[in-house]
């Protein structure tokens, strides 16, 4: 008999590799690893920012180191000087020739200090623009009028005998951190009497301001009325102490954008876009320093530290110029990629629309390339005309390259409309200093929620299933 003829049995087929069993998730983790290469520019970016912001803080610096820095107006203080004597035990000749230890007692000099029982400044701190290279300082000319009246001294509680007082050395010190805007003499009103100030303050721990000589052997019996006006230059900031049991300051300026600091905050305040004013009413409780105490030991409740802990004042510098929102913006970086790419990736799932790593990679760069247009152009025109030229040519680039592999049509409009939200957002976000944490949460929360929405019914395993089965 013949044999047979059968069909040799079926060759097995062969398991689809892991790549094609899990593609998904692999394009999905690709995605993610391009996103976390194209952190390496934006911190070469932020590198970039965080030296033209070096170059302008010296350029800054060099400017109000010959205008004058942040001033600090200290005073006025009245000291008088007296004598006091003190035991000390010293090595004294005997009788018998030799060296024996007694106590005697010396005289000494020191100084008891007073502050003013009302203080009253008035200044007009008048603000312009001093350039250097392509970077503008804030500088500003203060006219300054210190004013009040100093009660007649009480030695009692400082334990100073009046024979001992040294009326002829009294003196009025103030101190301010640099005076180089005075442009005329200043003068002392000492109850209705004119004393000059020269350079130099007597102030406990400040050597900078000026010192006028009271010069009169008559007690100072009563009250006493002052006024002293000053005229000085300065940058960034001007703060006074409350040296007095009642403590007012009124302040007026041309600069818009005022930031008040220090330990207390003005009664009355008034923004506008010309300038402000500012009211302080302040006592005397609010400090950690005596209204008097003397130089000898042990009256260490004055010190510089305390001063400079009960200043108050107002900072005459933007809260957020170009730089710091450029700097504010970079931290968006992350997520302008993650959300374009993820766009992508939605396109891939839903609609198999094949997008390359490269093509990723290449509208990955143009992202990050916004962040270096805004700075370089920011620093010449400002940062919203920066802001705006940038997003449009990010944008453009962004959708004329998508045109080309999404197929034009609705899905490039989509990527350009969604784009230019985005950039929209993003400004009116950094504009929002108080919301912007608030307002970014609540769109990455909606950005989340569309995500959700898009991928709700997506079979990810069938997805992969279906694409093997269509190779097979």
């Amino acid at each position: 008999m013949p044999e047979s003829q059968t069909a040799p049995p079926p060759l097995p087929k062969s398991q689809p590799s892991f790549g094609k069993r899990h593609s998904t998730i692999i394009k999905l983790l690709g995605v993610g690893a391009l996103v976390l290469v194209l952190l390496i520019p934006l911190a070469m970016i932020t590198g970039v920012l965080r030296e033209r912001l070096q170059r302008r803080n010296e350029a800054v610096s060099d400017i109000t180191s010959s205008w004058g820095g942040e001033q600090n107006v200290v005073g006025p203080v009245l000291g008088i000087p007296y004598q006091y004597k003190f035991k000390v035990v010293k090595e004294v000749p005997a009788p018998d020739g030799k060296m024996e230890r007694r106590e005697v007692e010396e005289n000494g000099t020191a100084v008891a200090y007073f502050l003013p029982e009302t203080l009253h400044i008035t200044g007009d701190v008048q603000t312009q623009m001093l350039h250097r290279g392509i970077y503008d300082a804030a500088v500003f000319r203060a006219q300054v009028t210190l004013s009040g009246k100093f009660a007649a001294p009480d030695f009692g509680p400082l334990k100073i005998d009046v024979r001992d007082l040294q009326w002829k050395d009294a003196f009025v010190t103030i101190a301010v951190n640099d005076l180089r805007g005075t442009r005329e003499a200043m003068i002392l009103d000492w109850g209705g009497t004119k004393h000059p100030l020269l350079p130099g303050s007597q102030v406990p721990g400040y050597t900078t301001g000026a010192t006028a000589s009271l010069g009169n052997d008559q007690p100072i019996a009563s009250d006493t009325e002052f006024s002293i006006p000053l005229d000085f230059n300065g940058s960034e900031g001007i703060y006074f102490a409350p040296f007095g049991v009642q403590n007012e300051v009124t302040l007026k300026s041309n600069w818009p954008d005022p930031a008040f600091r220090g330990a207390f905050l003005p009664a009355e305040r008034s923004v506008r876009s010309d300038g402000f004013d500012g009211k302080w009413k302040v006592s005397y409780y609010g400090r950690d320093y005596p209204q008097s105490w003397t130089s000898r030991v042990g009256n260490e409740r004055f010190s510089v530290p305390a001063v400079t802990n009960s200043r108050f004042g107002v900072q005459l510098l933007s809260i957020l110029d170009a730089y710091r929102y450029v700097e504010r913006s970079i931290k968006y970086g992350v997520l302008f990629l993650v959300l374009v790419f993820t766009t992508f990736f939605l396109f891939e799932v839903t609609a198999r629309q094949k997008i390359h790593p490269f093509q990723y990679l290449m509208v990955g760069a143009a992202l990050c390339l916004f962040y270096l247009l805004l700075l370089s152009i920011s620093e010449f025109i400002g940062f919203s005309w920066a802001y705006l030229i940038a997003a449009v040519a990010s944008t453009a680039l962004i959708t004329w390259y998508c045109r080309f592999f999404l197929g034009g049509g609705a899905r490039t409009l989509m990527i350009g409309a969604g784009l230019a939200g985005v950039y929209t957002f993003l400004y009116i976000t950094l504009r929002q200093q108080d919301y912007a944490l608030l307002m970014g949460a609540i769109a990455l929360f909606i950005v989340l929620a569309i995500v959700m929405y898009v991928t709700r019914k997506v079979d990810w395993y069938a997805r992969d299933a279906g694409s093997l089965s269509l190779e097979g």
